[in-house]
């Protein structure tokens, strides 16, 4: 099995997690929510985990990972159209560009406030 880190962010309600990234492509891998208590979500080759924390404050949590994809530009253009900014929790998708260390990514903040920052090399 080749090495890898998977990361685990936290929900203030895990069945709204499932809605917001199933929006964005990802799929339920594991059991429903209510059977775990947690959730593991994929697209593609991509995974991401969830552990419940009703007491998550997405204005002041600083949960965050980086999910490399083939094309950022490409993916943004797709969940640009899904994600609808909420105030009331941050959450928000943030135009990509291109760094100074050789990437095109972007920013999504889902509504437990979990940075995900997406990107591809130039």
């Amino acid at each position: 099995m080749t090495e890898r880190a998977v990361p685990i962010l936290l929900s203030r309600d895990l069945r709204e997690t499932l809605g917001f990234f199933e929006r964005l492509g990802f799929e339920n891998r594991g059991a429903p929510p209510e059977e775990w208590g947690y959730l593991i979500l994929g697209r593609g080759a991509a995974e991401l985990h969830f552990t419940e924390d009703p007491t998550v404050d997405p204005l002041r949590t600083s949960s965050m990972c980086y999910l490399y994809v083939d094309d950022a530009q490409r993916v943004f253009e797709e969940w640009e159209k899904a994600v609808v900014p909420d105030p009331a929790t941050g959450s928000r998708i943030v135009a990509p560009v291109s760094t100074d260390y050789g990437m095109r990514e972007f920013a999504v903040v889902d509504r437990s406030g979990n940075l995900v920052r997406v990107g591809s090399p130039l």
